[in-house]
């Protein structure tokens, strides 16, 4: 059934507003027969910039949102739908168009447009633009995948998040998008739901932000539909979205710190929690290149799914937020105490832990990547006897944690990686089912990518951190500078390069390589590369 089909709308409506061959249902051509604004603008309507994302063999989803004025009350838009075409091409220049359409942006969805563009050719690079009226805007590069099956030497990929506006520059992202990755995985929190603020207190004491929010906290739509079009004005950003296709989840602060299902950390009514979670969850559809099977419903929007490079890499996108119960310990950090055992304890869900064990029992790929937001290794936060967690980590969750790391064992899943990001550093380490009494072999091996920008500058290593990884054999590498990471595959190794900034305080922060780690096909357990 598709997501249109469950929202119930009429035959005549379906014909007449979301009809179409070539894109998707939420594609609306112009011959519909519906009167559409006029599309003439004072100021440049792509503010936002454009994006691709979710790659398949034939095709990926494109996106843009119309925002002539993005601050202002209806970002300069008319309250009517308004035509947008598109075009899609084999090469930089434009020049020989291998796919074109034409669609409105709807003001329901913030006049954004996600076109899922189909009958391409897998493995591929592919360029492609937009226009309303008489403004055009840049030109974006896509890759499809490759087809099922097929034997490929290499895939490069990018890995990024946590990117607060307001403590750090995007330089980070301007350099990734020099790498031209084949994908971008964004592990979440996109956007942050605080005030802007002067003065942020950090864990060196009191910092002064270097740029700020538009704002106070974030509740409304139109609030988010704001915080988003902050962050997507930042051209280095623009620039991330413009190399390479990204496949996104999100984490906590797309909606608000710490939230699980209907909580949020405020203990608020979950009945007025749930009229954020909408508008929320609204604001991410409209601002994200997701595809129709991703269609919000209510507080509810589809992020865990599936993607593959050929015969090389299964890649497994998880939701560790919508379907996990509260955290254990009333979120303290670092925590101790008997929530941690709780039995009926849940991070992904019986059903998405199924959806999980399938794909990975059933993958035929060299490599089986688990892409998600918090950390899987169960890490003493305190280096002290007792142990102590983060509660708001896989290791907050010791039932399901356990018992989805067993599940892997007992099915003999190999070569399996789990790619984190949360921590706002660099870490890279083994998953036992307990850390504390490791088995002969690592289970899978994790890399924690750190934040864009959130936390500012950073160190090496952080004092308390360099007792902690003495304290916990399983981690390998932390480091707690800004920046990202790229993943180099082939059939014989994963290595995962850790990309650092000395600043993000400054727009210009140099760039370096801080480590290389690698796990070897066949052979448990990362080593430095």
């Amino acid at each position: 059934m598709s997501v249109l089909d469950r929202y119930a709308f009429s035959r005549r409506r379906l014909l007449t507003v979301f009809g179409g061959a070539a894109v998707t249902a939420l594609s609306i051509p112009l011959e519909s027969g519906k009167a559409l604004a006029q599309a003439v603008f004072r100021t440049y309507p792509f503010q936002l910039g454009v994006a691709s994302g979710d790659p398949s063999p034939d095709g990926f989803v494109i996106w843009t949102r119309l925002a002539p004025e993005p601050f202002e009350i209806g970002y300069g838009m008319p309250m009517a739908p308004v035509a947008v075409e598109w075009e899609v091409a084999d090469a930089p220049n434009m020049r020989n168009i291998v796919a074109k359409g034409a669609m409105i942006a709807p003001p329901e969805l913030g006049h954004s447009v996600h076109v899922e563009v189909g009958g391409l050719q897998p493995n591929r690079d592919y360029w492609y633009r937009f226009t309303a009226g008489k403004e055009r805007s840049l030109i974006g590069r896509a890759r499809t995948t490759p087809a099922p099956g097929a034997a490929i030497d290499r895939v490069r990929f990018a890995v990024s998040g946590c990117q607060d506006y307001q403590q750090g520059y995007y330089t980070a992202y301007r350099r990734l998008a020099e790498e031209n990755p084949d994908f971008v995985f964004c592990y979440g929190d996109y956007i942050y739901e605080g005030r802007g603020n002067r003065v942020w207190n950090s864990a060196e004491g009191p910092r002064e932000n270097v740029r700020q929010h538009f704002g106070g906290e974030i509740y409304s739509l139109d609030d988010y539909r704001r915080r988003y079009a902050q962050y997507k004005m930042d051209t280095d950003l623009q620039a991330a979205h413009a190399a390479a296709p990204w496949f996104g989840v999100w984490d906590d602060h797309e909606i608000d710190n710490n939230w699980v299902a209907d909580h949020d950390q405020d203990d608020t009514d979950p009945r007025l929690f749930n009229l954020r979670r909408q508008a929320a969850v609204q604001a991410y559809y409209e601002n994200m290149p997701l595809r129709a099977s991703s269609f919000p419903t209510g507080t509810s929007l589809q992020i865990y799914r599936r993607a593959g490079y050929g015969q090389l890499l299964g890649l497994n996108l998880l939701d560790t937020r919508q379907f996990r119960t509260p955290q254990p310990c009333e979120g303290r950090y670092p925590a101790a105490c008997a929530g941690l055992d709780e039995p009926k304890a849940e991070v992904i869900g019986a059903a998405q832990e199924k959806w999980l064990m399938d794909g990975l029992t059933g993958s035929k790929t060299t490599w089986n990547v688990i892409a998600q937001q918090v950390m899987m290794m169960d890490l003493d936060r305190d280096a002290a006897p007792g142990g102590q967690v983060n509660p708001d980590s896989w290791a907050g969750y010791r039932i399901p944690r356990a018992r989805l790391l067993k599940k892997i064992r007992d099915a003999r899943v190999t070569n399996l990686l789990v790619l984190t990001g949360d921590e706002h550093q660099n870490f890279a380490g083994d998953l036992y089912v307990e850390g504390a009494k490791r088995e002969a072999a690592p289970i899978a091996s994790e890399f924690v990518t750190t934040s864009i920008s959130s936390g500012g500058d950073g160190v090496d290593q952080r004092p308390d951190m360099a007792k902690i990884q003495a304290a916990n054999p399983m981690l390998k590498f932390n480091n707690s500078q800004r920046g990202y990471a790229i993943c180099d595959v082939t059939p014989k190794a994963f290595v995962t390069e850790f990309k650092v900034l000395d600043a993000v305080t400054r727009r210009d922060g140099k760039l370096s390589t801080r480590a290389k780690w690698a796990l070897e096909a066949g052979k448990p357990g990362i080593v430095q590369a």
